[in-house]
C-alpha cells in the first residue's frame, strides 16, 4: 500500500501584497511573475507554509491578475507563512529580491475573506495616440450602445460577448498626443478585458491605432455599488 503523503500544518499568519507591473515587465506572463516571485520568496527566506501532498509547493494565491502586456499599479496575491512576520521586513526583502519593473508596493496582514472576492472592479487609463475628436466620437456612440459584441480568442477557442456590458464607467481625458480613456470595468464573467473596450469603440468608429496603446491598471478592489468608488482590497473585509 502506497505511504500516504503527511499533511502539512495549517498557516499561523496570511499576509495581502500589492505589487506593480511597470516598464517593460508589463510584457510579463503570469507565469513568468509567479515564477519571479517564488525565486523571490526563496530569496529572501520568507517563512512560507506549504501544501500537502507528495508535491509541497509555497502556499500563495494570485488573484485578478492583468493580461499580458498591461501595466499595473494594482495586482495582488495572498501569502500563507509558517511563523509570525513583520509586514514591513517582508515588503523590503521582498522588493529587494524582486527585479527592476516588477515592484513590491504594500504588504498587510490579512484581515480575512477571500481576497478573489473582493476583486470586483478595475480602474484603467488607455493611452492613445489619435485626436481627442475622434476619441470622443467613438466613446460617445459606444456609451449609446445597448451592446457591442467582440470576438476574442481564449483557451477554449473564439468567444464572442458584450463589451459594453461590463463598463461602468468610460470618460475622455486630453493627453499631450492625442487622449486617454479612464474606463472602470466590473468584473464579469467571461471577463472583459480594456482591449476588448477597444475593440468595441473600434468597430463603431474606426480609430487609427498606430502600434500598442499603453494600458495601466490604476486601481483594483470592492465596489461601492452606490457611488461606483473601487476600495481597498488590503483593507477590506467583506
Amino acid at each position: 500500500m502506497r505511504e500516504q503523503p503527511k499533511q502539512a500544518p495549517p498557516p499561523v499568519q496570511r499576509l495581502r501584497v500589492r505589487y506593480a507591473k511597470r516598464g517593460r515587465l508589463r510584457f510579463t506572463s503570469h507565469r513568468d511573475f509567479s515564477r519571479a516571485f517564488e525565486r523571490a520568496v526563496f530569496r529572501a527566506r520568507l517563512p512560507m507554509a506549504y501544501s500537502s501532498g507528495f508535491n509541497p509547493h509555497p502556499r500563495i494565491s494570485y488573484a485578478g491578475a492583468a493580461p499580458t502586456g498591461s501595466a499595473s499599479e494594482a495586482e495582488y496575491l495572498e501569502l500563507a507563512l509558517a511563523e509570525i512576520v513583520d509586514p514591513a521586513a517582508v515588503h523590503a526583502a521582498l522588493d529587494a529580491a524582486m527585479p527592476d519593473g516588477l515592484d513590491v508596493v504594500e504588504v498587510v496582514e490579512s484581515p480575512g475573506s477571500g481576497l478573489s472576492d473582493l476583486l470586483q472592479a478595475s480602474r484603467w487609463r488607455i493611452v492613445l495616440p489619435v485626436a481627442l475628436e475622434e476619441v470622443q466620437t467613438a466613446v460617445t456612440a459606444f456609451l449609446a450602445a445597448g451592446e457591442v459584441p467582440v470576438e476574442r480568442m481564449t483557451k477554449k477557442g473564439l468567444r464572442s460577448f458584450d463589451s459594453r456590458a461590463a463598463v461602468l464607467s468610460l470618460v475622455v481625458v486630453p493627453e499631450e498626443d492625442g487622449a486617454a480613456l479612464d474606463l472602470v470595468l466590473r468584473h464579469l464573467e467571461p471577463a472583459v478585458r480594456p482591449d476588448d473596450v477597444l475593440t468595441g469603440l473600434t468597430s463603431l468608429h474606426p480609430l487609427d491605432l498606430v502600434g500598442v496603446p499603453l494600458l495601466t491598471r490604476l486601481a483594483q478592489g470592492p465596489l461601492d455599488p452606490a457611488t461606483g468608488e473601487i476600495g481597498d482590497p488590503l483593507r477590506t473585509t467583506k
